[in-house]
């Protein structure tokens, strides 16, 4: 694999720890900026939002600048706002610096996927796509934990500026290694990409993206008072037990890279059925330590490997608009990482208890299943008709 692609990663580590760290942050926020905590926790919101609106919208205005000059326009965006977020004391100014951030964030990843790929064999899309994601799961494992303590030491400040200085190398390294070039080559017509973003594979693997995300990260997000509450283990544990389900995500897209290009189907298929067991068996043995623990960091690897090899299938399925098609991937990848904690706080809300959350994260990928098969089913009937009108008019010829 290419260095540059490593270094790109650093970029992508960075942003991943902007956007998952304030969740350790949000009280300190709160109390310094003199908002409520759940106005504090709003910013996480706020970025969700722009990744998912802006991603497409950002990808469409980057199709045609040069490759290089898109990232580090991106970078330098992402870095000035987290300079900013680290010096205000308005909060509508953080907020601001959120949302810009994210579509900076949007913009630099679905131009950093076609980079990715373009940097290597046309086959190895997925083993570069997982190069990539490895960034985000690096930011779970270290830069998360790393900017809660960090927070702790010096004010939720430290973790802004630190994540400022994170980009900084990251810029530099872009400018000087990854190759110039319009993103995506030359790109066609807009009309002609976004009718290639009307292709049923297209659409049904965006789905699946959003629904495997969603899973993930609807217990991700309450992994917390799981452990606490039904496992029995200490508050002290909860980092670790973080950061071991951050280690597995990291496992889980590597090996995935390895597979991803050469058998897509096995992986997405066997995966797939993996994870929704391994959801299943997490919520009905949640209350014992040792399989708790050892579940958390398989559903870490079996998500994060099935996830990622979906986003090389999304740029597998749209070749002739791959700038757009990272954008509409990172856009749905978001949208589960939106709805996903919704509606496992909706399940706790309704008095069902910490493991609720890992139910519907079993029901979100056996939903996702529903919808691989009827996708399935009706692709073969289509087929099928294809090939006996294909017959028919070979022995009208006859």
């Amino acid at each position: 694999m290419p260095f540059a692609l490593l270094l790109l990663g650093l970029a992508v580590f960075a942003q991943g720890t902007s956007e998952f760290m304030l969740s350790g942050l949000v009280p300190d926020i709160a109390r310094d900026l003199g908002v409520s905590v759940p106005a504090a926790g709003a910013l996480t919101s706020a970025f969700a939002v722009g990744m998912v609106v802006g991603a497409p919208l950002v990808a469409g205005l980057a199709r045609r600048w040069p490759r290089r000059g898109a990232l580090l326009a991106f970078l330098v965006v992402f870095l000035a706002v987290h300079v900013v977020g680290a010096l205000t004391g308005s909060f509508e100014v953080l907020l601001a610096t959120r949302v810009v951030g994210a579509l900076a964030n949007a913009g630099f990843l679905a131009v950093a996927l076609v980079a990715a790929v373009d940097m290597v064999p046309a086959d190895a899309k997925g083993r570069a796509t997982s190069m990539l994601l490895g960034g985000v799961t690096l930011a779970c494992v270290a830069g998360v934990p790393a900017g809660a303590v960090l927070g702790g030491l010096w004010g939720w400040r430290a973790a802004f500026w630190a994540v400022a200085l994170v980009s900084l190398p990251a810029l530099v390294a872009v400018a000087k290694s990854v190759p110039g070039g319009v993103a995506g080559g030359v790109p066609p017509a807009l009309r002609g990409e976004l009718r290639s973003l009307r292709s049923p594979r297209l659409v049904v693997t965006l789905a699946l993206g959003a629904l495997v995300n969603g899973a993930t990260f609807c217990t991700f997000t309450y992994l917390a008072p799981l452990v606490t509450e039904v496992t029995g283990l200490g508050s002290a544990w909860v980092p670790g037990v973080l950061a071991l389900f951050g280690a597995g995500s990291f496992a889980g897209v590597t090996a995935a890279g390895r597979f991803a290009d050469r058998r897509p189907g096995a992986v997405l298929a066997g995966g797939g059925v993996a994870v929704g067991l391994g959801w299943c068996l997490l919520a009905l043995g949640a209350g014992h330590p040792v399989l708790a623990l050892g579940l958390v960091f398989a559903q870490g690897a079996l998500s994060f490997g099935v996830g990622s090899t979906l986003i090389s299938q999304v740029l597998y399925a749209a070749p002739g608009a791959p700038t757009l098609a990272g954008g509409f991937a990172t856009a749905a990848f978001n949208v589960g990482a939106a709805l996903g904690p919704w509606a496992g706080g909706v399940a706790i809300g309704a008095g069902f208890g910490y493991r609720s959350p890992v139910w519907v994260s079993a029901g979100l990928v056996a939903l996702a299943g529903a919808v691989a098969w009827i996708a399935w089913r009706q692709r073969e009937r289509v087929l099928g008709r294809s090939g006996e009108a294909l017959n028919t008019g070979s022995r009208a010829g006859d």
